[in-house]
């Protein structure tokens, strides 16, 4: 059994107003980059559904023609949905959400359907054949929310510059909390616990406090390890109003080395490096190469093992990829991360990590911090 009632506006009562959001030249937009003779787009992938319509909830599907929008999700959702959703019409459903919108494609004789191939499973992929009238031609589009969702507009700039600012504010918490004798854990629940007293939704990501020797794992995710004589790599990032922010600041407790100082230079060095070379235009491999070739002079490149960075927005992670020969020009409006790192086993490990909007000329660094070495 399904409910339908026309969408609604979003509540006032929350900080953020939802008619910033354009969702409906968003629908516009992604069926306009569909391939010939696509009749419906069907969307799953939950952040890309937040992005066409608004919806933040667990459970949905959205179908998108080229007149008409419609979110299907259950009854735990029916007031979310009225005051999240910006479609044409919201389908409640008994049932799953991803049947619900196979039957209402069925009913209208639509027979070549876009999905996002990579983010069904393949249980769901043959559920869905399953579903849909036979002779039905399932396109995979996958990508092109992606691709759109590159290039933030500018309520949503302001959601991602208010959750950067939000992010680089625990700084403070963590280096009051960092001392010898301290568990890692306690150290990124301080930082937790004074995101959710200053409004953050949700942290980004597994709060990463990576000391001593830990710090050379470029994801050491707080342990009950000890914070001793060392560097303390610290990664994290809050979500606010849907958007992810993401930052790494590295500290030194003790006195460091004069190669634990040159290390540290050579990253930031680095880092600035990628951040001067970030304009659009420029292609994401460019300014990969920018980082790595300061590391290359330190003869500290071996010891850079990842990426860059990488895109940022409802996803922590997403395109575009800032690493080794990626062609992908850099767009006004992209935001990304530039996290060079160094992580030496045995010893340790830097990371410098800051968010930038990509601009025409140049880039706008978010919320940005000291990135001197601070002993504790």
């Amino acid at each position: 059994m399904v409910h339908l009632f026309a969408a609604t506006h979003r509540s006032s009562s929350t900080s953020y107003n939802s008619s910033e959001m354009d969702y409906r030249l968003r629908q516009e937009e992604v069926f306009a980059e569909l391939p010939p003779k696509v009749e419906a787009l069907l969307v799953t992938h939950l952040p890309n559904i937040r992005y066409l319509s608004g919806f933040s909830g667990s459970a949905g599907a959205l179908i998108i023609t080229a007149k008409n929008s419609v979110l299907f999700t259950d009854g735990r959702y029916r007031q979310q949905a009225k005051e999240e959703v910006r479609c044409a019409q919201i389908v409640i459903t008994s049932g799953s959400a991803l049947a619900a919108g196979a039957n209402w494609i069925a009913d209208r004789g639509l027979s070549t359907i876009g999905i996002e191939a990579e983010h069904l499973t393949v249980s769901l992929h043959a559920s869905l054949r399953h579903l849909l009238p036979a002779g039905s031609r399932l396109r995979d589009i996958r990508g092109v929310v992606e691709s759109l969702r590159m290039v933030k507009d500018e309520a949503e700039l302001q959601r991602i510059r208010d959750a950067a600012r939000l992010g680089s504010s625990l700084i403070d918490t963590a280096l009051a909390a960092i001392r010898p004798g301290v568990s890692e854990v306690e150290v990124a629940a301080e930082m937790e616990y004074d995101a959710r007293q200053k409004g953050a939704e949700a942290m980004s990501f597994d709060t990463i406090v990576a000391s001593g020797v830990r710090s050379a794992l470029p994801h050491g995710r707080a342990s009950s390890a000890r914070i001793r004589r060392g560097f303390v790599v610290l990664d994290f990032g809050v979500i606010l109003a849907g958007y992810c922010s993401d930052k790494t600041r590295t500290v030194y407790v003790g006195k460091p080395t004069r190669q634990d100082r040159q290390m540290y230079e050579a990253v930031r060095e680095a880092q600035q490096a990628a951040i001067d070379a970030v304009s659009a235009g420029v292609t994401a491999g460019e300014v990969d190469s920018a980082a790595r070739s300061v590391l290359r002079r330190a003869k500290l490149d071996k010891y850079f093992t990842h990426s860059t960075g990488h895109g940022v927005g409802l996803e922590i992670h997403e395109p575009p990829r800032i690493g080794s020969n990626q062609m992908e020009p850099l767009r006004a409006g992209m935001v990304i991360t530039i996290e060079p790192g160094v992580y030496v086993a045995g010893n340790g490990g830097v990371r410098i990590e800051d968010m930038v909007i990509v601009k025409d000329r140049g880039c706008e660094v978010l919320s940005p911090a000291s990135k001197e070495l601070i002993t504790l």
